[in-house]
């Protein structure tokens, strides 16, 4: 089993493909040796990332009333819950919360909105100039907008933006569990069109949403074919009057084990460890690192809240690691 391990160690160290049945096999040694499994995972964060790990805020821009029926999301339409609604905020705002969370030590700073894609003139120009204004102060700006086309994504990368993010969410195989309101086909082609327009592209999904193992590696797989830059790993937080409110909650040794398979198959990417990581995780939530995690999102999340940008330089700094941002 060591030799095994050691074996897809130094395959992923040297950017050879770890194939599905690899992974797998990952996965069972995981589960039973969990630590010789996230030694290894940080082994190869470290061979690609150092000893850096970057952090990320985000700002939750337009609240509620989305069209689309995910069923994990409580700012969705379908369903009764308690997140709150509101309309686009000012750019003042967006601009005067990226600014804090630079203060704090945060690296990048997302605008997130809530809805299938922008539709507004007026949203767009704001979110233009929101972006030039954020990179003008000296910290890297993503947004994630929903559904994009080229045309945007050339106006995105020409205001100055760094990253566009966008979910898949999950495997291809169990979205349709998920999601009914869109096709997968038409996430994949927004990661495409912010690629193809010169964009970082921010990629990942949730786990814990009922789906296998074998979709999560499916999952990743999808995502290392699409090369994408940053791989988000949210852990469902099960909210109240979604489809998905009792939901039973990951193991976190699974949850750490997902992790490190992530690192494996996307050896050279940032994973980023986001919402629901402190409820998941609990005591465990520096292990997520060590299972080979390079990023973390800060702050407060859309509809929950988070830590203190300076409990996560803390644990990077007990870790022996240091909070800085990785050049492309």
């Amino acid at each position: 089993m060591e030799d095994t391990l050691t074996q897809l160690k130094e395959r992923a160290i040297g950017k050879k493909d770890i194939g599905v049945a690899d992974a797998l096999t990952l996965y069972r040694m995981g589960m039973e040796t969990p630590f010789a499994l996230m030694a290894a995972a940080s082994e190869i964060r470290e061979a690609f990332k150092g000893k850096r790990i970057n952090l990320c805020g985000i700002i939750n821009a337009k609240s509620g009333r989305c069209p689309e029926n995910c069923k994990f999301c409580a700012q969705s339409v379908h369903y009764e819950t308690d997140a709150p609604v509101y309309d686009m905020v000012s750019r003042a705002e967006i601009v005067g919360a990226a600014k804090r969370m630079l203060r704090g030590g945060a690296h990048m700073f997302g605008i997130i909105t809530s809805g299938t894609r922008i539709a507004s003139e007026e949203e767009w120009e704001g979110i233009y100039q929101a972006v030039a204004e954020i990179k003008a102060a000296g910290i890297k700006p993503c947004v994630s907008l929903g559904l994009l086309d080229a045309e945007r994504a050339g106006a995105l990368k020409a205001a100055g933006l760094y990253r566009y993010h966008h979910n898949l969410e999950t495997a291809a195989s169990f979205f349709d569990n998920i999601c009914s309101t869109h096709e997968y086909r038409e996430d994949i082609d927004t990661v495409l069109a912010a690629k193809a327009a010169g964009l970082a592209v921010c990629s990942g999904g949730i786990i814990g949403l009922g789906e296998s193992m074998e979709q999560r590696i499916e999952l990743a797989m999808t995502l290392k074919g699409l090369d994408v830059d940053s791989v988000p790993v949210n852990i469902l937080n099960p909210r109240p009057g979604t489809p998905l409110a009792d939901t039973p909650a990951l193991h976190p040794i699974e949850i750490l084990v997902t992790i490190a398979l992530f690192r494996f198959i996307l050896p050279d990417k940032d994973i980023k460890l986001c919402g629901g990581k402190e409820t998941n995780l609990r005591q465990l939530l520096p292990l997520g690192i060590v299972a080979g995690a390079n990023s973390l999102m800060t702050g407060d999340y859309l509809t929950t809240p988070g830590r203190e940008t300076s409990e996560d330089m803390e644990m990077i700094e007990d870790l022996g690691l240091t909070a800085a941002l990785v050049e492309e």
